[in-house]
């Protein structure tokens, strides 16, 4: 018998679409919660048309919206608005990420909707969130990554500004909702009402800066890029080895004495100028010199080895055709998972991150096709016979 998900007791509404939104529902489906995603009849999520495709579907989609139903719903018509309202009567949570305002204009805003059910949770992610000067602004996320001062510490030193491989600023905004959301459970838990969870990118990605804001905030120093290096110790940096470059964190003075050992160089250890953290911060780039010329005369694998038989964090730059057949990330983390979709056929997405003993997340169903689940959610939260619903679709209102 499998195992129930943690948050088999939820159901939430998804109106989200792309990535912010989905990423946080995915968590929450993967984590067992009745997601059902309502998308625009016809066209649905613009993930569907993003590729990369197989089979004609988007891989993109349904990576991020596994585990979820289905469902199709015209908001701008009266009935299809009627029909949310009371599918929201017998919801946990609402999530949505279009422009502040759009749900108001259409009559489905937190205020709206805490009259027909109190204990609505109702989660909300914009790119500059629902209040201030900027909210009204559209945002994506390499907005958030440019407001947020992310992108000004991103690169080489006299470089451009530069945009993280992935989309960090939306991925950030999913996991700060989710993490409200659940707070918010947990709050109504204790008093019985919901909340409205106010989450912007650019807001989350500001949150991720942590270092950065406080040499600013404390120093009055404007952090600049500085490439793979860090802020706040050395070596924690990447280095060029024979075949390649690696990175080694030697993030506290016992790391680097043993660090020291490892390269067959106890005197460094024992050196003044190098003894304490800000000691080496201050004297990076000749530190750097030094362990390249170590490194250099060494395969990757070999300084592998060596730092790691001593204890000091050190990896490969990995790319993702390693990744996937790495057997700890991909084997025994089970980071990437294999499903089956009824049009794309077999395919393989990114598993869980979140692991749990007793309530494992886990992939139960492929994404849905577009409204492949209208009969079936109407069906059973407001009594909707097959017929009715065909004629709803017929007139637009799925």
């Amino acid at each position: 018998m499998a195992v129930k998900g943690a948050l088999t007791n939820l159901k939430v509404l998804d109106l989200t679409r792309v990535l912010a939104g989905p990423f946080c529902t995915m968590m929450l489906a993967d984590m067992g919660a009745d997601v059902i995603k309502i998308e625009q009849a016809g066209k649905g999520d613009d993930t569907r048309a993003m590729g990369p495709f197989q089979n004609g579907e988007s891989a993109y989609y349904m990576n991020l919206n596994r585990n979820k139903r289905g469902m199709t719903l015209n908001l701008k018509d009266p009935r299809g608005k009627e029909l949310f309202l009371e599918m929201v009567k017998k919801a946990d949570i609402v999530t949505e990420n279009f422009r502040p305002g759009t749900m108001e204009k259409l009559g489905i805003g937190y205020e709206d909707l805490k009259k027909v059910n109190p204990g609505i949770i109702y989660a909300a992610i914009s790119g500059f969130g629902h209040t201030g000067p900027y909210k009204m602004r559209p945002g994506y996320d390499i907005i958030a990554q440019a407001m947020s001062g992310l992108m000004s510490t991103t690169g080489w030193p006299g470089g451009e500004p530069t945009r993280t491989g992935t989309a960090m600023g939306d991925i950030l905004a999913g996991l700060s909702c989710a993490i409200g959301i659940l707070a918010a459970v947990n709050s109504r838990n204790l008093s019985g009402m919901g909340q409205k969870v106010d989450v912007a990118l650019v807001d989350s990605a500001v949150a991720s800066l942590e270092i950065i804001n406080m040499i600013y905030l404390v120093e009055g120093r404007v952090p600049q890029r500085i490439g793979n290096r860090y802020e706040s110790t050395y070596p924690y940096d990447s280095f060029k080895a024979s075949d390649g470059s690696l990175v080694i964190g030697a993030g506290n003075d016992k790391l680097w004495q043993n660090f020291c050992i490892a390269m067959g160089k106890p005197e460094l250890a024992e050196a003044p100028e190098y003894i304490k953290v800000q000691d080496r911060i201050e004297r990076h780039e000749e530190l750097k010199t030094i362990i390249e010329e170590w490194t250099m005369k060494r395969t990757v694998q070999e300084v592998l080895d060596l730092v790691n038989e001593a204890g000091v964090p050190c990896a490969p730059i990995m790319t993702i055709d390693k990744i996937v057949k790495d057997p700890h990330i991909a084997e025994a983390r089970e980071m990437f998972v294999k499903t089956h979709h009824p049009v794309a056929g077999d395919l393989t997405v990114t598993g869980s991150h979140i692991k749990l003993s007793g309530t494992p997340a886990s992939l139960r169903t492929p994404a849905p096709l577009l409204g492949q689940h209208n009969a079936n959610i109407l069906g059973e939260l407001l009594g909707l016979d097959e017929e009715k619903v065909k004629e709803l679709e017929g007139e637009g209102v799925l």
